[in-house]
């Protein structure tokens, strides 16, 4: 099972980011995903998460910012990100949710992470 994130980079507030993740190793499209974060210092939050069904989900912080969508055909899950402000600096991860509305999985669920920083 494999999960590799893509395009964090560094923005200024108010930019626009689009992250990636390519899964391999597992039936992508029987799989609810998500979009974890942790900043330094942080605990793990979680961001947002797409069913199976394409319905999405968005934590308070990030909702009418960010869209998570997902290609099944592809087996890519993506997070575009707008409106970026700098406490959504952060490595952001993609994570396989394993129990059904159980949004933030284990980290060894999670990929390697990419970082966004956000200035100022």
């Amino acid at each position: 099972v494999q999960l590799v994130e893509s395009g964090g980079g560094l923005v200024q507030a108010g930019g626009s980011l689009r992250l990636s993740c390519a899964a391999s190793g597992f039936t992508f499209s029987t799989y609810d995903m998500s979009w974890v974060r942790q900043a330094p210092g942080k605990g793990p939050e979680w961001v947002s998460g797409i069913n199976t069904g394409g319905y999405t989900y968005y934590a308070d912080s990030v909702k009418g910012r960010f869209t998570i969508s997902r290609d099944n055909a592809k087996n890519t899950l993506y997070l575009q990100m707008n409106s970026l402000k700098p406490e959504d600096t952060a490595l952001y991860y993609c994570a396989r949710v394993i129990l059904r509305n159980k949004w933030l999985p284990p980290s060894n669920y999670w990929g390697q992470g990419t970082q966004v920083t956000v200035s100022s």
